[in-house]
């Protein structure tokens, strides 16, 4: 697939980013353009908002994936370019209009150019929450094509275009989405004895939680603990009677953030006596460690000695993927894609070059090939 086409559908999905298991307009447009390269041997199924394509191979001896997700993320776009996101509380700042521009422009190479095995090419939804990794994998749908082995890529604005990066073991950690709510009694300013303020609360516990990373956990186990908004109270002169925290927690070691878990939950029931109130502790989304097989690493950088593509050993990050899900059952691996943005991932103004779209194309189709020539 050009360079311009590439560009064109980009653009395209740029403009429409939806959110978990919401990306009707996505599925929509994935599937027209799915059908436009597809040939009478391809086949596509569809799982909620998500797709599958399985292109068969010339003489298969197993089937190779390759995921792509397709969600975008609550957050109004500030690039100010012509293509600006047409869903104006919606954005694709984590690069999934990049991935699944990827994913069509390496499916369309394969459908062109047939290798020995069969490839499913998966189009997952609700990546960024509330998580489409792990329901996807545990259809049936996606039991009747499931591959022996499995990979992804994701966009990194740290990297030059023409880089990729990854390492053998763990690259992202485990996360958990994290939701506080505390109930108490409201009232007026001028009576705080008669009422039970959360913001004080609230505010007392994000000091407390501090202690768990640095007091509760070994010192080599690393965690993140982040409280990253707090909402209490409704007028200056009123006492507080709700408030609610939001952040996430992150850990290098699966079992940790179950250690972590249970001492907010600890802390929590002793603050209920100490200021007389209701709290209860939600966990949202979570998601599982990115492990990458060192065997496949191998391929991966055997792949890449034969492009112009360089090839950086990356540090594990405390970055989340639902991908891990999919590598803690199928063996693979994933990797970033350097598309040297000024903004980061998340960020309302991130503007990766699209010059790191055919890049990408190159990267999957030559794993592709060595996969196929090479079981792991």
């Amino acid at each position: 697939m050009e360079f311009e086409k590439l560009k064109q559908i980009r653009r395209s999905l740029h403009q429409i980013p939806e959110l978990g298991f919401k990306e009707f307009k996505t599925q929509e447009y994935l599937l027209q353009i799915i059908k436009e390269i597809s040939t009478e041997q391809v086949e596509i199924r569809t799982w909620r908002t998500g797709i599958l394509v399985k292109v068969p191979g010339t003489n298969p001896k197993q089937t190779i994936g390759y995921r792509a997700d397709i969600d975008g993320l609550p957050i109004k776009e500030n690039t100010g370019f012509d293509y600006s996101s047409k869903h104006i509380e919606n954005m694709h700042a984590c690069g999934h209009d990049f991935h699944m521009t990827i994913a069509l422009g390496a499916l369309k190479s394969i459908i062109d150019n047939p290798i020995q095995d069969n490839v499913v090419f998966v189009f997952q939804p609700a990546e960024e929450g509330p998580g489409g990794a792990l329901p996807m994998l545990q259809s049936q749908t996606f039991k009747m094509w499931k591959p022996d082995c499995i990979f992804a890529l994701h966009i990194a604005p740290e990297y030059p275009v023409g880089t990729v990066a990854s390492k053998p073991g763990l690259l992202f950690a485990n996360t958990s989405e994290l939701f506080i709510d505390f109930k108490g009694k409201g009232g007026h300013a001028a009576y705080p004895h008669l009422t039970k303020d959360m913001t004080v609360a609230a505010g007392s516990f994000i000091s407390q939680i501090q202690s768990i990373v640095s007091r509760a956990l070994n010192p080599l186990d690393s965690a993140v603990v982040t409280i990253g908004k707090m909402t209490s109270g409704n007028v200056q002169n009123a006492i507080a009677e709700t408030a609610r925290l939001e952040g996430t927690i992150r850990t290098l070691n699966p079992s940790v953030i179950n250690t972590v878990k249970n001492k907010l939950e600890a802390i929590a029931r002793g603050f209920e006596v100490s200021y007389d109130c209701e709290i209860n502790l939600d966990y949202g989304s979570n998601y599982y460690q990115v492990f990458n097989e060192s065997n496949y690493i191998s391929l991966f950088k055997q792949a890449m000695h034969s492009t112009p593509i360089r090839y950086v050993e990356a540090k594990e990050a405390m970055t989340g993927e639902d991908f891990g899900f999919m590598l803690h059952e199928i063996p693979g691996f994933m990797f970033w894609l350097g598309v040297d943005s000024d903004y980061g991932l998340h960020h309302a103004k991130i503007n990766p070059k699209e010059e790191a779209l055919t890049v990408g194309v190159l990267a999957v189709v030559k794993v592709l090939q060595t996969l196929s020539n090479n079981v792991a």
